[in-house]
């Protein structure tokens, strides 16, 4: 699957692609119940236990029925108060040793001429997982019921890398919703995605220009959530080009709420806090002290990106 600022449609100079691969007889279950719907000669059946973990995140054990498979197959597990668990640690490295790569999260990272790439290898379950039930009744308006429905029925991927702060930070997995966002993207109506892109430059141009890839403590993928929940938080504004820096405002000053509080809830599993390993303390401080300088300089500050 192909994601990334070009996978969503943007065709930025330096828009980055994502690249998600997963074994057609490897599947994820939220409950065992669902192992009925696969012939266990044929998948390789993982049971998620996330009773350990942060919210986004799991654990991903081995049935019995699996365990001597794994074993044949060298799946790359770990042993776990006895039970037999998929490393994810484990398994980044045997997808991600290969030469000419860097390592940037579950992903190995490179460049094809211009383009900056990510290249995931992630597993895949077809269920919805239950920890985001509760996205599916916050879908009053937006997205609409046949978009959510699409979502629903695609399922999620787990990428390979644990919560810094989690209890089995080398084993967990990390619940991925890139197919969902991208169709919310894909279902943004022009106004809302050239909202997402200003959001964006802003991100690159303006907060983090200058800075060294360590330093930087805003992600686009904060970003991306932050529009995620302006759009359906403000379903009453005119999301129109007329409205568009009016649109940006109300993102900014979401993000800069965020930013004060040191919260930025995951758009699908709310009690998941994104700034929690990175933005706070005297980084935080930092941020909030120059998002409120550009917020008293008003919508003109913009004009600081080329």
């Amino acid at each position: 699957m192909l994601g990334g600022s070009r996978g969503e449609g943007f065709r930025f100079n330096d828009s980055d692609l994502d690249i998600m691969l997963w074994s057609s007889f490897d599947r994820v279950l939220w409950d065992f119940s669902q192992v009925q719907f696969y012939n266990t000669d044929l998948y390789g059946i993982m049971l998620s236990d996330s009773s350990e973990s942060p919210p986004g995140f799991t654990m991903l054990l081995l049935p019995l029925l699996d365990t001597l498979r794994s074993e044949l197959s060298a799946t790359p597990c770990v042993k776990i108060n006895g039970i037999l668990c998929v490393s994810s640690e484990k398994y980044r490295n045997s997808t991600c040793s290969r030469k000419n790569f860097i390592m940037h999260g579950p992903c190995k990272s490179g460049r094809i001429c211009n383009t900056e790439y990510d290249h995931a290898h992630c597993l895949f379950s077809d269920f919805w997982p239950p920890i985001a039930s509760s996205w599916v009744s916050r879908c009053h308006t937006w997205p609409s019921p046949n978009v959510v429905d699409d979502i629903i029925k695609s399922g999620c991927h787990l990428v390979a890398i644990g919560h810094k702060l989690g209890k089995h930070v080398d084993d967990e997995w990390r619940i991925s919703f890139s197919i969902a966002e991208t169709k919310l993207v894909h279902s943004m109506n022009h106004t809302q995605f050239l909202t997402y892109g200003l959001m964006k430059m802003f991100l690159k141009e303006i907060i983090n220009h200058g800075l060294d890839d360590e330093v930087k403590i805003l992600s686009s993928y904060h970003i991306k959530t932050v529009v995620f929940w302006a759009i359906q938080q403000n379903t009453m504004f005119d999301w129109c080009p007329k409205n568009l820096l009016e649109g940006f405002w109300v993102c900014f000053k979401l993000l800069l709420k965020w930013i004060y509080e040191g919260i930025c809830p995951n758009f699908f599993i709310p009690e998941n806090n994104m700034f929690l390993s990175n933005v706070y303390g005297e980084a935080q401080e930092m941020l909030y002290t120059r998002m409120q300088s550009l917020y008293e300089m008003g919508i003109v500050f913009l004009l600081q990106s080329p």
